[in-house]
């Protein structure tokens, strides 16, 4: 599992999907929407630092 951010807003799995929020999926899914621009990796550091304010 990869944790993505959105970049667009989208339907994923009939779940709205935010832009701009942090969601967990499968790496298939993940590489695929970043080379589409959909949605950028987001690094585990960077989600510790969001959670840690």
């Amino acid at each position: 599992m990869a944790k993505v951010k959105m970049l667009v807003q989208s339907t994923y799995n009939k779940e709205l999907l935010r832009a701009g929020k942090i969601y967990e999926v499968n790496d298939e899914t993940a590489q695929r929407w970043q080379v589409s621009k959909i949605a950028e990796m987001v690094e585990e550091s960077v989600e510790e630092q969001k959670t840690d304010q």
